[in-house]
């Protein structure tokens, strides 16, 4: 039997705050990100609210400790803030994160700033700071800028596979880690909203011009949020010998691809069904063991529909309490999964289910509501945690107490 995986450092920053407590915090009070656009220049402020993080680049500069005009896009800022809290809280020596994997994911990378400076990036003729943004484009870029950052040389690698793409880092870091690559792993992802994905949004009409609706009979779509989240994942043994705070449990994982079509779950919701059939199966633990899922939970008609018969037919009996913790931070896209594993290590922490907010009414084609107001003081040993991406590609974690 192979070496537990276990977790002693996050970190995360979105539209809740700038770090793991004031998440927390917001998490607990009811707080949300959702809003107008105020930071990313759009002609659909008026029109189009996301879950933005209200720090302006230069101010995410600061925080993150880089100098202007040294090429870190809005994702690299987001993405080395929260790698740097994920390292202190996991404390770990300089020497120690040197020798550490990076695995990081993002969808669009830096297309904010080549959106900005597009015109000026065409014309031959002109030169200045904005050429220090023509290769952000790149997904791998922003994990290679946060590597430099902070010395990272060991094992450095970009995931992108849409929405299930920082679940996949963490499965890849785990699997790493237990064939013995690497002694310690910092996994996650990192989104900036963007012109180009608000308006790739809009065009499949799946965006909500009010607040998201997770799993609810009226859903009209989902809310775009941007941010980061990352883990640090260890073998058990290795963390104990060095005396470490362990957090969590990485006791299972599974991907699937249901492979029905580029954008659209399949509507029997069988990749959902597999990837968190292969996490429990690879937990060893037994359905009634199972406390909370944390569901992908989009709001999209296709997605909670897909998710909900998902669950329902892997609980045909008793279910454990569902909700989805979107309506908090919006869709992060390529760090939805990190972000949402974090959300559940603090369930099983603080022992408090967070609520699927602005839930009314129940879907017609399921039996099931999800959690609509805190709970506190519950008894959670065991999460699910669902991230499905376009293209069918569905990942679940299986998060547990130490």
């Amino acid at each position: 039997m192979s070496e537990k995986i276990v977790v002693t450092g996050m970190g995360m920053i979105s539209s809740l705050g700038v770090n793991v407590p004031e998440s927390y915090s917001a998490l607990v009070s009811g707080k949300t990100g959702f809003g107008k656009i105020e930071i990313l220049e759009t002609a659909h402020r008026e029109s189009i609210p996301a879950f933005e993080v209200k720090w302006t680049d230069a101010q995410l500069r600061e925080w993150a400790g880089v100098e202007d005009g040294t090429g870190y896009t809005r994702t690299s800022l987001l993405a080395l803030i929260a790698a740097k809290e994920a390292v202190q809280s996991a404390n770990i020596s300089q020497v120690e994160t040197a020798q550490s994997g990076f695995i990081s994911a993002t969808t669009t990378g830096g297309i904010r700033e080549l959106e900005k400076y597009f015109f000026e990036m065409k014309d031959p003729n002109k030169s200045g700071t904005f050429l220090q943004f023509a290769d952000t484009g790149n997904p791998g870029e922003h994990t290679e800028r946060v590597a430099d950052a902070l010395g990272l040389t060991k094992y450095i690698a970009t995931v992108s596979t849409a929405c299930s793409s920082s679940a996949n880092c963490i499965m890849l870091g785990a699997q790493l880690l237990k064939a013995r690559k690497l002694d310690r792993v910092i996994v996650g992802g990192a989104e900036a909203l963007s012109c180009f994905t608000i308006n790739g949004f809009l065009a499949l009409m799946i965006l909500d011009k009010g607040h998201c609706r997770p799993f609810d009979a009226n859903r009209k779509g989902l809310n775009l949020g941007e941010g980061a989240a990352y883990l640090v994942l260890e073998r058990e043994l290795t963390a104990m010998a060095r005396g470490a705070k362990i957090l969590a449990t990485l006791t299972g994982y599974g991907n699937a691809n249901d492979a029905f079509h580029q954008t659209a779950s399949s509507p029997d919701g069988a990749g959902a069904l597999r990837s968190m059939q292969l996490a429990i199966v690879m937990s060893g633990l037994a359905l009634d063991d199972i406390d909370y899922i944390n569901a992908h939970g989009t709001a999209t008609e296709n997605n909670d529909l897909s998710e909900g018969i998902a669950i329902q037919k892997l609980f045909s009996g008793k279910l454990p309490m569902v909700s989805s913790t979107k309506p908090f931070t919006g869709h992060t896209l390529a760090a939805a999964g990190s972000m949402e594993a974090a959300i559940s290590i603090l369930t099983l922490q603080h022992q408090v289910v967070f609520p699927n907010l602005n839930f009314t009414s129940l879907m017609p084609e399921l039996n099931f509501s999800p959690e609509v107001s805190l709970r506190q003081n519950r008894s959670v040993k065991n999460v699910l945690s669902n991230s499905f991406g376009f293209g069918g590609n569905t990942s679940t974690l299986m998060l547990s107490a130490h």
